[in-house]
């Protein structure tokens, strides 16, 4: 059974940090680009940060540039984004995608990331 289950979503004062992780099981991690996705209240979808299958090249949004870092262990099936210097823009609901180069995708159930004071 394929699962990504994020963690480490939670409530943080402006400036504070947090850092989330997505587990990954049921298929090989290792075959996977992975994503961070997170939608906004009333906004759509958007894409966060990204990390190819093998870790040697991210890429990011303008607007977390400098900010967020993604990572991943393909030992631990698991991938990671470390986000500092939050602002309440970055209030949303963060979404892990595994996706591979034949189409197949899968996400995870999503996790709050609540910035306010």
């Amino acid at each position: 059974q394929v699962q990504l289950v994020e963690s480490g979503g939670g409530l943080v004062q402006p400036g504070g940090w947090l850092r989330l992780s997505c587990a990954a099981s049921g298929f090989t991690f290792s075959s996977y680009a992975m994503t961070w996705y997170r939608q906004a209240p009333g906004k759509e979808r958007e894409l966060v940060a990204a990390i190819t299958s093998a870790g040697g090249s991210t890429k990011y949004a303008d607007s977390v540039k400098g900010r967020f870092t993604i990572s991943r262990d393909n030992a631990k099936n698991t991938v990671y984004l470390q986000m500092n210097s939050l602002n309440p823009e970055d209030t949303a609901v963060y979404y892990c995608n595994a996706a591979r180069w034949d189409g197949r995708d899968y996400w995870g159930q999503g996790a709050q990331v609540t910035v306010s004071s």
